[in-house]
């Protein structure tokens, strides 16, 4: 990181030695459109990724740390993708969402749907990034949220079911209160996990169509490794990092991360 940062102040093409330009490329990262744009598309797409996996990997999580017949075999299921690499699920899905030859191209064909060219929108195609993105990471804070779901005392919810509260009411009064620390922990990996999304992009979009789904960390490989402008590139990172971190830091003083305590204190 301290390498990168010292590149960030230098014009390199990855040959020849760096040369010194001093804060050339932060004056130039400044007045970026790209790079506003990126930073832009990295928010919107925290926000989306936030959004849609907090209530799933909630509920998912709730539900596996119960008894059911099934539990075992559909968490398993459910699971899956946990293990699978990103290269491997957006090369999967590239597959599936191919407008020609692939499953959604099939389905749009017998629902009379029409063009099925997800990936060829800019809406569509950030909609896809998060949508694969979320479905391989679901799992993961579902775990969390499993492991939160079975510490919480049950003379809680039979204290609850003598109050006459139902499984719903149970969810909001009693559950939910008591994963609030595992919410703020989700949430922040979560936050950071998206800010540096790039295999997903890479594969299943290349950031387009267009610059629809270039978000800071393809820019900076764009910039790095097709440019060969390492020295912006590296400008790009640093960013990245102090954002990264800004917004981390952000969440916890925000959430009182730093002051948590066990919900079971006192029992």
């Amino acid at each position: 990181m301290v390498l990168v940062a010292w590149l960030s102040f230098t014009s390199w093409d990855g040959l020849s030695a760096p040369t010194w330009t001093g804060v050339e490329n932060w004056t130039r990262l400044r007045s970026d459109p790209a790079m506003h744009r990126a930073l832009r598309l990295s928010l919107l797409l925290t926000l989306l990724s936030w959004a849609f996996q907090t209530p799933v990997a909630l509920l998912l999580g709730v539900w596996s740390a119960g008894h059911q017949r099934s539990r075992a075999v559909l968490s398993a299921l459910f699971f899956l993708p946990l293990l699978a690499s990103s290269v491997a699920l957006a090369l999967v899905w590239r597959s599936i969402l191919d407008p020609h030859f692939g499953l959604a191209a099939d389905v749009a064909r017998w629902l009379e749907l029409g063009d099925a060219n997800v990936l060829g929108s800019p809406r569509g195609a950030l909609l896809a990034v998060a949508f694969v993105a979320a479905w391989q990471f679901i799992p993961f804070h579902a775990l969390l949220y499993q492991g939160g779901a079975r510490q919480i005392p049950r003379s809680l919810y039979d204290a609850a079911s003598i109050d006459g509260a139902g499984t719903v009411r149970q969810f909001f009064a009693v559950t939910l209160p008591q994963l609030r620390n595992t919410v703020v922990t989700s949430s922040v990996l979560m936050v950071v996990g998206s800010l540096t999304y790039f295999e997903t992009v890479l594969i299943l979009t290349g950031g387009g169509p267009g610059s629809a789904t270039t978000i800071v960390p393809y820019l900076m490989y764009e910039t790095g490794f097709r440019a060969f402008d390492l020295g912006y590139a590296s400008a790009v990172a640093t960013s990245l990092v102090v954002v990264a971190t800004g917004v981390s830091l952000l969440m916890v003083r925000l959430t009182g991360f730093g002051r948590m305590r066990s919900t079971r204190e006192g029992m």
